[in-house]
């Protein structure tokens, strides 16, 4: 198991992770601003579902693929940016902005937000490079099972990520429901979502692996 002062240290590299705005920061955000805290939650619970599979990928050594074959890479990265511009153009064509209130609605939208947040990571292969790059400085073979440890580490970046995200969650979605009920803001907010989308899109698609 992990010993306390590595999970301290890590922790510590988390959380200076955690506070640096990023894509996945800007995604949380807008969609809490636009669509509620509900919603921020529920794609942030996609996205820290996606690290543990990126983590689990680091352990068994699947991560390692991305460096060894250069199209694999590249294939997941053009996925991901297509998913994303899709995402874009479904969330700027959508009627309403707001979490619909009818409960089987409502779970449905949740469920599907969760499953956005899960695929954005996912077919994001920086994120299994970030992984495989930052988790194995904080393994010890000699303490157990390197799967274990890995999972472990995992936890605690998403624990950190969960009260950071959090944090941000409860005030962007504040922040939109001052501004709810002028209609061209509402629809502005909408624009402003599916402009992430496609930014991230974009980024995805261009930036290299450096």
């Amino acid at each position: 198991m992990v010993d306390l002062s590595t999970l301290a240290l890590f922790g510590t590299a988390a959380l200076a992770l955690t506070m640096t705005p990023g894509p996945d920061m800007l995604l949380i955000a807008s969609r809490s601003a636009s669509q509620g805290r509900v919603a921020g939650f529920a794609t942030l619970a996609g996205i820290q579902a996606g690290t543990y599979c990126h983590a689990l990928a680091a352990a068994f050594g699947l991560s390692q693929l991305f460096l060894i074959v250069p199209h694999a890479y590249d294939a997941v990265r053009y996925a991901g940016a297509a998913y994303l511009l899709y995402l874009a153009w479904k969330t700027i064509r959508s009627d309403a902005v707001t979490v619909i209130a009818r409960a089987g609605e409502a779970r449905h939208a949740i469920g599907t937000m969760f499953r956005q947040g899960l695929l954005t990571n996912l077919l994001n292969p920086k994120m299994a490079l970030f992984v495989l790059a930052l988790f194995p400085q904080f393994v010890q073979p000699e303490a157990g099972s390197v799967a274990l440890q890995i999972l472990v580490l995992a936890t605690v970046l998403n624990a950190i990520g969960l009260v950071v995200n959090g944090a941000v969650i409860m005030g962007a979605s504040r922040l939109g429901r001052v501004f709810s009920g002028i209609g061209r803001v509402r629809r502005l907010s909408q624009y402003f979502l599916g402009a992430v989308f496609a930014g991230l899109a974009a980024r995805l698609a261009f930036d290299s692996r450096h």
